[in-house]
């Protein structure tokens, strides 16, 4: 098993060639991923990386190394599936990306883990595009729609945005009453980190507006939080703000208008026989974290 170990290290570095981010993917220091790696080319009598003082590559053993490394991982996953299937008992480690949309997930994420207590949640936080089975992730939540055939996906519902300000900041610079009046205000932007491009705000208008910038950011708590402050007004989801609009912190504006609606999914790489961890998530999630939404069970 400590061979094995030391396998699992290799491989993690390898895919993210930094033992610091390896490191914080295993919840071992660096120090300790480097040492794991000198034990493993002492053990095979090769050097595996190339490393100087600004990369870290493979070297020709080291690629060879990889593919087998790989295999053997697969091999004791698929081995652990097996086992876990037949006790029935959700268990194991968890790796999931999730976008930055806390005050949805984070709830209902503590709550499974109070159900599942052997299950340990590994969760990164990010909006950007992640390649789910490259990286190593058993599941992702995303919003739009799933684009990756090797998944599988689940929805999980449907939210709609909404265009909010602060009352101290409508007191101050009044409240627009058709999307052209926007032109005349501070907007708080959010910019998508894959694409570096600006969302656009859906103001039910034939015509494009160019929005002034007032703010721009690549998370929802920024906003959430400069617009209680009364610094602008901003383009939000629903499930992140119907408190605040409820408690009369936050109030909505221009209505009328059709918004556009998003959608949650789940996702996970294909399998003919999803794992009881798997299963347990996606039904755990379809059930709590909105209302509608539901689909069948795995």
């Amino acid at each position: 098993m400590d061979s094995f170990s030391g396998v699992t290290v290799f491989v993690q570095v390898a895919e993210s060639r930094s033992f610091v981010t390896a490191g914080r993917q295993l919840g071992l220091s660096a120090s300790a991923v480097s040492k794991s790696i000198a034990r493993l080319e002492e053990k095979l009598g090769v050097r595996l990386f190339h490393r100087s003082t600004r990369s870290m590559t493979l070297t020709a053993e080291g690629a060879l190394f990889l593919e087998r490394s790989r295999r053997i991982i697969g091999e004791m996953e698929a081995a652990q599936l097996e086992l876990s299937q037949v006790a029935g008992k959700p268990a194991g480690r968890l790796r999931i990306s999730l976008p930055q949309v806390s005050p949805l997930l984070l709830p209902v994420l503590g709550d499974f883990m109070a159900r599942y207590p052997d299950i340990e949640l590994d969760l990164d936080f990010s909006d950007r595009m992640v390649e789910v089975i490259e990286e190593g992730f058993d599941a992702v939540i995303r919003t739009g729609q799933p684009m990756d055939s090797r998944l599988s996906a689940r929805k999980l519902g449907n939210f709609t945005m909404k265009i909010v300000a602060s009352p101290a900041y409508l007191a101050r610079y009044g409240t627009p009453e058709n999307p052209g009046d926007l032109l005349h205000h501070r907007c708080m932007h959010y910019r998508f980190p894959y694409s570096g491009k600006l969302e656009k705000w859906e103001l039910g208008s034939e015509v494009e507006l160019n929005l002034p910038i007032s703010m721009v950011c690549n998370n929802i708590e920024t906003r959430v939080c400069f617009a209680l402050k009364g610094l602008g007004i901003a383009f939000l989801p629903e499930f992140a703000i119907n408190n605040l609009i409820a408690e009369g912190q936050l109030v909505t504006l221009l209505d009328d208008i059709d918004k556009r609606r998003g959608v949650f999914h789940i996702l996970w790489p294909a399998s003919k026989h999803a794992s009881p961890k798997i299963r347990a998530l996606v039904d755990f999630l379809s059930d709590r974290v909105f209302a509608n939404g539901k689909a069948e069970s795995l």
